[in-house]
């Protein structure tokens, strides 16, 4: 991301720019994060909306397809490590994982290598249901993003790499 040259007025402090006085006053509607964060809500309750006939709720979505994507790329991912993917803190994911169990599209099966710990198996019926819940998501992501959909990715990635499990560089 190019950034534009320090201009003389600014002082750093914190981290932070600090404009003169006389510098015109930046609103919320100057600011990237208050639109990245309605546009974040307008894309959720888009995919909430788009994935309500599948009977998911986007963070049923996202564990699920989580579960899924991990374990395609190795063993069977713990019950954290799919949270972790999918963004969604430890208690938030054992309810959903319950509810994803009960309905017969994941399983959980106690980790030979930590007692505490979860490993989660995706069912045949949980792998059909995310295959389409996947399309319908990438078929919102061109609803929303259109063809500015690279681009974005390319401007979100560095920000948000280090939240992404599968985006850490590998020791």
């Amino acid at each position: 991301m190019c950034r534009a040259p320090s201009r003389p007025s600014r002082r750093r402090r914190h981290g932070v720019a600090e404009r003169s006085a006389q510098a015109v006053p930046r609103g919320p509607l100057v600011s990237p994060g208050f639109w990245l964060h309605h546009a974040a809500l307008e894309w959720r309750a888009t995919l909430e909306r788009n994935l309500r006939p599948l009977g998911l709720t986007p963070t049923q979505f996202n564990l699920l397809a989580s579960t899924g994507w991990l374990a395609h790329r190795g063993s069977l991912p713990t019950q954290q490590q799919a949270a972790d993917m999918a963004g969604v803190d430890r208690m938030m994911a054992s309810r959903v994982i319950r509810a994803l169990e009960e309905r017969g599209l994941l399983r959980r099966h106690p980790d030979p290598a930590d007692a505490r710990a979860f490993r989660l198996e995706i069912t045949s019926a949980g792998r059909k249901l995310a295959s389409t819940a996947i399309q319908v998501a990438v078929d919102t992501d061109e609803q929303i993003f259109g063809a500015d959909a690279d681009l974005l990715r390319e401007h979100l990635r560095p920000i948000a790499a280090h939240r992404v499990p599968a985006d850490r560089p590998t020791k």
